[in-house]
């Protein structure tokens, strides 16, 4: 049941966007996977804090270094004409296609922001099939473009696991309304499914635990810490913006990656958590 109004504007009727023919199996077929460990991070762009150095290389080898099945990443580019002639070592392919390269077969994108010169939204990597995706336009007005990029991912011995990168606005009362659509995407879901949520939730008020309790969402560093992690800034993090929630699942180790490299790769430190299903 839900226990607050939710928004007038919703875009969680239509059906799945995309459909993904299935990735080689890299998991011998008849064995279960139970652990999965993931990561999260506005990634900023490719850029260092007020954009002073274009480090996406770095990052690559940063996020390669820890071998994680799935990847939730926000802020990334799909394309931007003039980053490409400003930088030299800018990719030739999108952003989260250089960051997957050979390591994570799989990927989603979801473009939430588009102007002349290119546009950026959320992403997810993964070592597993990804069988189909959406991406949720979840913008309140004009101003900011905000979505929920929403993946299937078949994982050895499951039938489905459900994987939702977030980006949710800066002001409160879009964020509050974005929470609840957020929550009707996940009450449309399998019961019994499991469920991931990361991303850039820019909660500082924290008050998402309590909406998405509603739907039995659970917060990885609540769980473990009784509190959320501070993420931001990056280098001195003051503030508890980013979020790893599951359904049907449990969660062990959450990390915030604080040391070098990565205070020096985004304005956001990285999440790590390992999770059973």
């Amino acid at each position: 049941m839900n226990d607050g109004p939710s928004p007038t504007k919703t875009t969680l009727a239509p059906p799945f966007s995309e459909e993904k023919p299935s990735a080689i199996e890299l998991t011998p077929p008849h064995s279960t996977v139970h652990k999965l460990r993931i990561l999260t991070l506005n990634m900023h762009k490719g850029f260092t804090v007020f954009n002073r150095q274009f480090v996406l290389p770095e990052l690559r080898d940063a996020v390669r270094s820890l071998s994680t099945e799935l990847v939730f990443l926000q802020e990334v580019h799909g394309s931007h004409k003039q980053h490409a002639q400003r930088h030299s070592n800018w990719p030739t392919t999108s952003q989260y296609e250089f960051l997957a390269d050979t390591m994570w077969p799989e990927f989603s994108y979801g473009r939430n922001a588009v102007y002349p010169e290119g546009d950026h939204g959320n992403a997810i990597l993964s070592k597993f099939p990804i069988i189909r995706f959406q991406n949720l336009d979840i913008s309140i007005g004009r101003i900011e473009q905000r979505g929920l990029l929403h993946s299937v991912v078949k994982i050895p011995g499951h039938k489905e696991v459900h994987a939702i990168c977030v980006h949710l606005g800066l002001r409160e009362s879009h964020r509050k309304l974005q929470l609840f659509l957020l929550r009707d995407l996940i009450e449309s879901l399998p019961l019994s499914a499991p469920v991931i949520i990361a991303g850039d939730f820019n909660d500082w008020r924290k008050r998402a635990d309590a909406i998405l309790a509603t739907c039995n969402m659970r917060e990885a560093f609540v769980n473990e810490y009784g509190k959320p992690a501070k993420s931001f800034p990056a280098r001195w993090p003051i503030l508890s913006l980013d979020r790893v929630y599951v359904r049907n699942a449990s969660t062990q180790n959450p990390k915030v990656l604080l040391q070098r490299p990565w205070s020096h790769l985004s304005d956001h430190a990285p999440l790590a958590v390992e999770i059973f299903i």
